[in-house]
């Protein structure tokens, strides 16, 4: 039985953290909600029914659209995760998306307002805008002709043969879906991660998907090997967790700036390529990148007593890095251990393809995977993504973009 009380702290979907951040985010709680949650992955993909587990495949789309009623007047509208803002954006026309959003974004909202109500979306749902059907091109890959298109940093290709091809190049518009948002307000909505079979209506103008994991193949099952692996990684882990001074994982979960240094660094090497392989040369490293950052804060101001504000501010988060330096090897530690897990589940999961996913290379394209999975606690809602940083979130950080989702 799961208990992620930590897991999804947000009431709407707007961002979601790596499993193994959970360490900083929920402290004792936290750590071993992620050892929980990798325990129920494990047993759904060795065949478990009863896993409380559900998955859904991470598509790279933008902009992230929101769409449907708003229960507070019955109006139809799109737009982006402003929409539930105490000022919010929300778009019934064009000319309100002309007012609220500019550039390549305005393009998009117009094309989601125009063709959307035709799927008598139920309530509000949020999703990944794929394409619009300027964005479709025919490439030949490997001696093959497919339709291709690439939202954000993943290239989408299907078979121009294919039905799905077909589909595809007389739409309009493409959108995944994956999450439905329920309330009497606006601004009191709250996210439900899925979307039900009736949420929407099928058009041919829309390529409409739903993010659900499938595996009718069966190639996601993990052999008798991998179970083992997994089982064995998280015992590791186990003991490990019994040896972490939850007073420090407290402190660290309720000082939220202290989480977000150790995030910014760590997104920092992923960025450079660099996996953390010597946790305390990783730790030292934290050090003294918050050091750094926060002493570049105190150069820059000119008065003498901003300048000691300042100074106590660095002290203080340099002094409990520095104090509590032995408990964060430990923390990158586990994190390593809960990254090993993870990695086995996303490679086994990354078996069932049913549209090719490519990189843009120098020379042409390379095969890569998906952008990850997002598991879901089905008892509690909650949910977190699953992503091999090193190979995608590295791509992504580095990856110009035209917009926010």
């Amino acid at each position: 039985m799961f208990a992620f009380n930590s897991f999804l702290t947000e009431q709407k979907n707007l961002h979601m953290e790596h499993l193994e951040d959970e360490i900083l985010n929920g402290g004792v709680a936290g750590t071993r909600g992620a050892l929980n949650f990798l325990q129920g992955l494990r047993d759904m993909l060795a065949g478990n029914a009863s896993s409380s587990v559900n998955v859904t495949v991470k598509w790279d789309g933008a902009p992230a659209v929101f769409a449907g009623i708003n229960p507070e007047n019955d109006r139809f509208f799109v737009g982006t995760k402003g929409v539930f803002a105490k000022n919010a954006k929300i778009n019934y026309t064009e000319k309100d998306i002309n007012s609220n959003h500019s550039g390549g974004l305005a393009s998009k909202l117009k094309v989601a307002l125009n063709e959307l109500p035709k799927a008598n979306i139920k309530g509000v749902l949020q999703g990944d805008m794929m394409y619009t059907d300027d964005d479709l091109k025919t490439e030949t890959i490997d001696g093959e002709s497919y339709i291709t298109f690439q939202p954000n940093t993943i290239v989408y290709a299907i078979p121009k043969k294919s039905k799905l091809a077909a589909k595809i190049k007389s739409s309009t518009m493409g959108i995944v879906w994956h999450t439905t948002y329920s309330g009497n307000t606006m601004e009191g909505m709250t996210a439900s991660f899925g979307v039900s079979s009736g949420a929407f209506r099928e058009t041919s103008s829309i390529w409409q998907a739903d993010a659900k994991f499938q595996d009718t193949s069966g190639s996601a099952t993990m052999t008798k090997k991998e179970t083992g692996d997994v089982t064995n990684i998280l015992s590791d882990a186990g003991r490990l967790f019994q040896q972490l001074d939850s007073h420090v994982l407290g402190m660290i979960a309720n000082d939220s700036q202290t989480g977000e240094f150790v995030k910014a660094y760590t997104n920092k090497m992923v960025r450079q390529g660099q996996k953390i392989t010597n946790v305390r040369k990783h730790t030292a490293g934290l050090i003294t990148f918050v050091y750094d950052k926060l002493k570049a804060d105190i150069d820059k101001v000119k008065r003498e007593k901003t300048k000691k504000e300042k100074k106590v501010v660095m002290d203080k988060y340099v002094g409990f890095l520095r104090k509590n330096a032995s408990e964060f090897v430990k923390i990158f530690t586990m994190q390593n251990l809960l990254i090993d897990a993870k990695l086995i589940i996303i490679r086994k999961l990354e078996k069932v393809k049913s549209i090719k996913t490519l990189m843009k290379t120098s020379t042409g394209f390379r095969v890569t995977a998906p952008e990850g999975f997002v598991a879901i606690d089905t008892l509690k809602g909650g949910a977190v993504k699953l992503v091999d940083r090193m190979e995608f979130s590295m791509q992504n950080f580095n990856a110009a973009k035209n917009w926010d989702k």
